[in-house]
């Protein structure tokens, strides 16, 4: 079978990143990468600028080079009460992919960003979302919404915790690396370990590696509008 990979979650010197979209999804293809989702963190004022550069670079690229490529945002502490609008108006301004920002861990999101997000069929990933509740979990599974895996420091710590409310509610996980510098992305066989060391088994890594992705890609190109 091949073993190529799938991440929904990166960034480039548009928000956070060091690399260039080029850059980046040159160095994602020698990974091995076969979709790459470039989500670069955004707010209300800096939406439509970001992914009209996005969009330009990444209609470039497809061009020449053989990736299945998706134009996103991470949207990334805003106010969680503006979350359903904000994905809302990033669907209209043409985003393929809606992931927020979630109650990581190691930074000081506001509370309630988790449920706001699960709660909105618009967006498509919920991010390291830390310390998720069952209810939460359960919301995600109704709207479509899935759970990330981090391979990112910091961020992975809750992803025990994460696979295991999916495994009970159904909710779907997807395995992301948030990449922000070239050390950052993934391998296959990376992505397997994170994975296992998730609590998964074989035949859960298995599923969230190979079908997770064409899953959530079905849904966001169904979605997706422009």
């Amino acid at each position: 079978m091949t073993k190529a990979v799938a991440d929904f979650h990166t960034h480039t010197f548009l928000s956070d990143g060091v690399l260039s979209p080029c850059e980046l999804i040159r160095r994602a293809a020698v990974n091995g990468y076969q979709i790459i989702g470039i989500t670069d963190h955004v707010g209300l004022g800096s939406m439509e600028r970001i992914l009209t550069e996005l969009r330009k670079e990444c209609r470039l690229v497809e061009k020449y080079w053989a990736l299945e490529l998706l134009v996103g945002v991470e949207l990334t502490h805003v106010p969680a009460a503006a979350i359903s609008d904000l994905a809302k108006e990033a669907k209209r301004l043409g985003a393929d992919l809606v992931v927020v920002h979630g109650e990581t861990l190691v930074e000081p999101v506001e509370p309630g960003t988790n449920r706001a997000a699960v709660s909105c069929p618009e967006v498509d990933i919920l991010a390291h979302p830390g310390l998720l509740t069952e209810a939460e979990a359960e919301l995600a599974a109704q709207n479509g919404v899935f759970l990330e895996l981090s391979a990112r420091r910091g961020h992975a710590y809750a992803n025990g915790h994460v696979a295991a409310l999916a495994r009970k509610s159904g909710a779907a996980l997807i395995i992301n690396s948030d990449s922000h510098q070239p050390a950052d992305l993934l391998t296959w066989e990376f992505m397997s370990q994170v994975g296992r060391g998730a609590g998964l088994d074989a035949a859960e890594v298995e599923k969230v590696m190979r079908e997770a992705p064409q899953r959530l890609l079905r849904k966001v190109k169904g979605c997706a509008k422009g």
